[in-house]
């Protein structure tokens, strides 16, 4: 796969498609265009780093309507809406439903090229963010069954003390599991612990 960002572009108008393509690849960028977004829903490539400049008005599936099959697929990719036409009520329900810009054709190619440069440090972040969690998640995976136990009540900030009381047992193997827990995670302090914790979506023993 080529890891280089790539700007799918979705316009019904081959000028307007043409001339934003030859626009985007002067500077280097990386264009996938379709003349609908069911064209699009049937040749876009997961895995890639990528943004998506997407046009209001076409037949069938329009521009907003896109935007929510992608949310509701859980899709995360960054979406800059082109109109041929201002619609500021337009414009903010799809800024409010996660678009990064929402520019009026003809567009300068200033603001393009701008609004798509932040469109793809946006997906490249959370390309970075899903790789970390992933990673993280198999990290959890080595966890014994009594370690992620001590985890849920470590996440509480509770003493080691207290948590030997909860579960039982002496005060230095919860030291020992709390230390291995922490290593197999790769955090070095409990704050640590606990934002690993909420992004795994682990649950607090109380």
């Amino acid at each position: 796969m080529n890891t280089a960002p790539l700007v799918y572009l979705v316009d019904d108008e081959p000028g307007m498609c043409k001339a934003l393509t030859r626009l985007l690849q002067t500077e280097g960028i990386r264009v996938r265009s379709f003349s609908s977004a069911e064209e699009f829903l049937a040749g876009r490539q997961p895995g890639e780093i990528a943004c998506l400049v997407l046009d209001v008005a076409m037949p069938r599936c329009d521009g907003p309507s896109l935007q929510r099959t992608l949310a509701d697929a859980g899709s995360a990719l960054p979406i800059i809406f082109l109109t041929g036409h201002g619609d500021i009520p337009l414009a903010v329900r799809s800024v409010q439903a996660g678009a990064v810009d929402f520019l009026t054709k003809p567009v300068q190619a200033t603001v393009l090229l701008s609004a798509v440069r932040r469109a793809l440090a946006l997906a490249q972040d959370r390309a970075t963010e899903q790789a970390a969690t992933v990673a993280l998640r198999t990290r959890l995976e080595l966890l014994t069954a009594r370690e992620r136990e001590v985890l849920g009540h470590v996440i509480t900030g509770k003493p080691s003390k207290m948590i030997a009381a909860d579960l039982g047992t002496g005060l230095q193997t919860i030291k020992v599991h709390r230390m291995r827990l922490m290593e197999k995670l790769g955090v070095a302090s409990v704050p640590d612990l606990v934002r690993a914790a909420e992004r795994l979506g682990v649950r607090r023993s109380d």
